[in-house]
């Protein structure tokens, strides 16, 4: 199975074809061990569904479904235009996509949400978002990490969520990375509710 097969449901969200289309390129150009690793290789900081082999897309396939649960709720989602919605599902989709960085390290890159960021500006001839588009896409990457912004010596690294579409996509993330809400997957890493 490919990237884009195995984020078929989650793809399914984005309502727009030409940001779904712009999100089947990205997901298609992840690195393979995005499909292989934990979410976190020491388990403190991800719930039990995230860890092992595969983990990684089973914490970025939950972050996906809360914000599209989230969405759905008239009194959170019509807060937001369609073509926001449809970016903070992209952003989610990618948010961690190269987190041990371009080419792969042995531990998680403090500065992978940039990391990220920087891979859809290096490829936006290859996607159809508008500048406009990019920038809320890349700013919900870049600050996703919320209050853990820093770098292991303790330097600000990364932007804090100010926007409203910053601090959903931070929402999102986070409440994947709760221990106590759990998501049931089967054995193909797909969502079973």
């Amino acid at each position: 199975m490919n990237n884009v097969e195995q984020f078929q449901v989650e793809l399914g969200y984005i309502q727009d074809d030409r940001i779904r289309k712009s999100a089947q390129y990205l997901v298609g150009q992840l690195p393979s061990y995005f499909f292989e690793i934990a979410a976190s290789s020491t388990g403190k900081y991800h719930p039990s569904y995230s860890l092992g082999l595969g983990g990684l897309l089973r914490h970025t396939k939950a972050a996906v479904r809360v914000a599209h649960e989230l969405l759905q709720d008239p009194v959170i989602g019509n807060k937001y235009t369609k073509t926001e919605q449809d970016l903070m599902i992209l952003a989610l989709l990618i948010h961690d996509g190269w987190k041990l960085g371009i080419e792969k390290s042995k531990y998680t890159k403090s500065d992978h949400p940039l990391l990220s960021a920087r891979f859809v500006e290096e490829h936006k001839d290859q996607i159809e978002l508008t500048e406009e588009e990019r920038t809320l896409l890349c700013s919900t990457i870049a600050s996703h990490m919320g209050p853990w912004n820093k770098d292991f010596d303790g330097n600000e690294i990364l932007p804090v969520p100010k926007s409203k579409c910053e601090k959903f996509v931070h929402l999102c993330d986070y409440l994947a990375s709760r221990k106590c809400l759990l998501v049931p997957f089967d054995e193909h890493n797909n969502i079973t509710v």
